[in-house]
């Protein structure tokens, strides 16, 4: 057994008061059944004090404490509570084999009671069905805290797998990207390149046209391979033209077609000038920004703020008012976020960094870009 943590020690404490308050309210006749005088309560006391502090050994010994305490159950009135906590523990962290052979041990004497045709009026028999009805409901509630935490772990065991998927997607994109765009520039400087090995007497014009050829398509070649590191295109783009940051206000126009409230802040000087990369990378921000508010708050307003320029960088916020937690805890869902792991290579490859999360009522979608 690891070393207990503040929550752990937090449960234990918990459930041995629980422990202790139902051992108190075992003195009452209707969970009872009988009283007890003299020093048969004094001994039956002590037993039940025993139990509810073994409760600080569940974790260790579940099946031989819930075993020990079921039986100890039918010579002591106040070990019931010890008994129940036992019980849980097992059937909250034992497989389900285990589980059954204790919850046999403890629902063993119901048919000898139910063949002993027990009298309604008679208090014992409230007190046996009282006990039986604790105990499967105890059960009960330890096979549904298992199979929570299971799914809760399936769940984020899936969630690290697509989230793994949707890294190993993203340097697929940019395999094909390169081979894409880059096949064609190298072609074309190798066959210049070739024409030069292959005819070296050729005119001094015809030789500096193909010098200059290869030298702008060296550099061209260059130029993508730095857009490729920085940019992920999304499969479905096809040939389209890739988005830069003098997009936003079209961008912000679609959405607001679509029934949104965008606000777009654009407060960069000339965004025609901005780094094709770090342009790109900002639209992709706002995108999904606009796509997880339209999503998660579709009446909440969006405002985009965008700055930045040479030297100091390009920075984007995209910030909505959160939509208001429920009654319940939230449930964990597997899955969500692939489009933030995306937007985050995106930013690494470009130089950059990305941040997201609640500020105060809001939620908030932060990105900055270098700008050379």
């Amino acid at each position: 057994m690891g070393r207990r943590t503040g929550r752990d020690w937090l449960a234990d404490v918990s459930l041995f008061l629980f422990a202790v308050g139902f051992s108190v309210l075992s003195e009452d006749p209707v969970l009872r059944g009988e009283n007890l005088s003299g020093g048969a309560l004094f001994l039956d006391v002590g037993i039940g004090a025993l139990a509810c502090v073994s409760v600080f050994l569940r974790r260790r010994w579940p099946v031989h404490l819930a075993v020990v305490l079921l039986l100890a159950g039918t010579e002591s009135h106040f070990v019931t509570g010890g008994a129940l906590v036992a019980v849980f523990t097992v059937a909250a962290h034992r497989g389900p084999r285990v589980t059954a052979w204790v919850s046999a041990l403890a629902l063993s004497p119901v048919p000898v009671f139910l063949a002993q045709s027990p009298d309604p009026e008679d208090p014992g028999t409230e007190s046996a069905i009282v006990y039986f009805t604790l105990i499967a409901c105890t059960i009960g509630w330890g096979l549904f805290v298992r199979s929570r935490r299971q799914l809760i772990a399936s769940l984020h065991d899936r969630a690290g797998r697509a989230a793994a998927e949707a890294r190993r997607q993203a340097r697929e994109d940019i395999a094909r990207e390169m081979h894409d765009v880059l096949a064609h520039r190298l072609s074309l400087l190798s066959v210049h390149a070739g024409g030069l090995e292959f005819n070296p007497k050729a005119p001094a014009a015809e030789i500096q046209q193909a010098a200059g050829v290869i030298r702008e398509s060296a550099h061209q070649a260059l130029e993508d391979l730095r857009e490729i590191i920085g940019v992920l295109r999304t499969p479905d783009d096809g040939d389209r033209p890739a988005p830069v940051l003098a997009d936003l206000d079209r961008l912000a126009e679609e959405s607001r077609t679509a029934g949104m409230r965008v606000a777009l802040h654009q407060r960069v000087r000339d965004p025609g000038a901005a780094p094709r990369v770090a342009g790109r990378t900002v639209y992709r921000v706002v995108q999904e920004g606009l796509t997880n508010a339209r999503k998660h708050a579709p009446d909440a307003p969006v405002t985009v703020t965008v700055r930045g320029g040479p030297g100091n960088g390009l920075s984007v916020e995209v910030r909505n008012r959160a939509p208001s937690p429920s009654g319940g805890p939230e449930p964990v869902i597997p899955g969500a976020g692939l489009g933030l792991i995306g937007l985050r290579e995106r930013a690494s490859l470009a130089g950059g960094h990305i941040e997201h999360g609640r500020t105060a009522d809001d939620f908030r979608l932060a990105a900055w870009l270098p700008w050379p």
